[in-house]
């Protein structure tokens, strides 16, 4: 599936002594990658004084080795991979966001969207902050900054900054001492952290982030949660927690965040083969063979074939050399991408009955691409089955999902789908099973937000919506 955008990840380190922390954020960071393609950065604190480097481009691309090295050494470091879901691709948007104060410099990143946002940005703009960047983050660090002047630590004024900002965020957040993590109260967006053998603590928006640094996973931040790092350990801070009902989007597990994480005490690989037995179950289909589509079908599709039977088969070759960076000939010719990132593995489809297993459909024209394909490379029949309910409704909480008018299933019935896309037939995930995607040990362990698939929305609409309502912001 290749519509939706992933939205951000976040990455920290606390360590007790000073040494090349960049390198371990780069690795970090590089697990994160299929959060966010914008842009990322690294900003690395040496007993107060922080430097860095951010760009636009995936990690790879912007941290060369000279770069790493010209960071230099320190004992906190953040750092950042960013897909936007407000303000423009810009490479003042980049993270981390590094203030200066009078209390100390301060750096934040940030994985969410705040609904409040264009409120409060008006409000600290007529008290005379001048704001550099067009996202939400600004006016977090904002707000850190005001509190903090009238607080006695920073994890006071993150705790206050708290009582104001509403929506989806997990923070990480480093002053001149400290590094700090913070999750929003509902807990939309994961985040975690874990300890390498040297007692450096590591903060990852997914728990693959610590493997990939050889930190021993701890536990999850939990929802409302501050937890501070410092020359005295670890320590909680629960004042938020406990003051809304749990609601970890849904959408990370069937697509999101990568299948060897495990968020919130569930595993996303078999929360996905979870998905595809109950497809199996619910939308059964006479086939020959089961192929998902890289990456995230392709776990699912290994449910479906063991609940039906089917044998499963790599139908798709995947390019992973094509990032979000890659530059298309022209816009109107985006959704030919597919062609360059997926080839279908003709021997694998070729006479045969194809349960084709994605993700979701979100503008269809992706879906569509894929079919033209496999029907091209010799497939008879191609029956599309989806891990994911129909999309009808926007996301306000860090998801780039594009407003109703421009998602298939907003204005069509499934008939209507299935003759767009050009399958046989279609069958979306049942949104009345979606909590058995969080299931472990016969148990649910949380549940979700679903507004995008029709379920109510938690933290409440933005008055102002749009990516670019910071850009397209007018006075009076």
């Amino acid at each position: 599936m290749l519509d939706i955008h992933e939205e951000c990840g976040v990455f920290g380190l606390w360590s007790p002594k000073t040494y090349d922390l960049a390198r371990t954020v780069y690795y970090g960071l590089y697990s994160l990658q299929h959060r966010g393609q914008e842009s990322c950065g690294i900003i690395v604190n040496d007993c107060g004084v922080f430097t860095g480097h951010k760009d636009l481009g995936e990690v790879g691309d912007v941290f060369k080795a000279s770069v790493l090295d010209a960071i230099g050494q320190g004992q906190i470091a953040v750092g950042h991979v960013r897909y936007g879901t407000t303000g423009a691709t810009d490479r003042k948007n980049a993270q981390p966001m590094v203030v200066n104060h009078v209390k100390g410099s301060m750096a934040v990143a940030h994985n969410g969207n705040l609904v409040n946002s264009y409120d409060l940005r008006t409000e600290l703009e007529l008290a005379g902050s001048i704001f550099h960047t067009t996202s939400d983050t600004e006016v977090i660090a904002y707000l850190i900054t005001r509190h903090r002047l009238t607080t006695a630590s920073i994890e006071e004024a993150v705790s206050e900054t708290m009582k104001e900002i509403r929506g989806a965020y997990s923070l990480v957040i480093m002053s001149p001492a400290k590094l700090i993590a913070a999750r929003d109260p509902f807990g939309f967006r994961p985040l975690c952290y874990g300890r390498q053998t040297d007692g450096t603590y590591v903060v990852a928006s997914e728990s693959c982030a610590l493997d990939a640094v050889s930190a021993k996973f701890i536990r999850d931040v939990e929802p409302g949660e501050i937890v501070v790092f410092d020359r005295d350990g670890g320590r909680s801070i629960r004042t938020h927690c406990g003051e809304e009902a749990r609601r970890i989007c849904i959408f990370e597990y069937i697509y999101f965040a990568r299948p060897d994480s495990v968020i919130d005490g569930v595993s996303v690989h078999a929360s996905r083969v979870q998905a595809g037995r109950i497809l199996a179950q619910d939308h059964p289909a006479d086939g020959d063979v089961v192929v998902g589509v890289p990456d995230s079908g392709l776990d699912a599709a290994l449910g479906f074939a063991e609940e039906s039977g089917i044998p499963c088969a790599m139908g798709f070759v995947k390019n992973k050399y094509i990032g979000r960076t890659f530059i298309a000939p022209g816009q109107s010719q985006r959704e030919n991408l597919v062609h360059i990132k997926l080839n279908v593995i003709a021997e694998a489809v070729r006479g045969k009955r194809v349960i084709l297993i994605d993700d979701s459909v979100v503008r269809g024209t992706t879906s569509k691409k894929i079919v033209e394909k496999l029907r091209a490379a010799g497939a008879l029949e191609v029956h599309l089955r989806l891990t994911a309910p129909p999309f009808i409704a926007p996301c306000y909480y860090g998801v780039d999902v594009p407003d109703a008018g421009s998602l298939i299933a907003a204005g069509h019935e499934t008939e209507e789908i299935c003759r767009y896309i050009g399958c046989d037939t279609v069958g979306f995930y049942d949104p009345a099973h979606l909590g058995a995607l969080l299931l472990h040990g016969g148990q649910s362990l949380c549940t979700f937000c679903s507004a995008c698939f029709g379920g109510p929305y938690p933290a409440g609409q933005p008055a102002h919506t749009g990516k670019y309502r910071f850009e397209q912001k007018l006075p009076d």
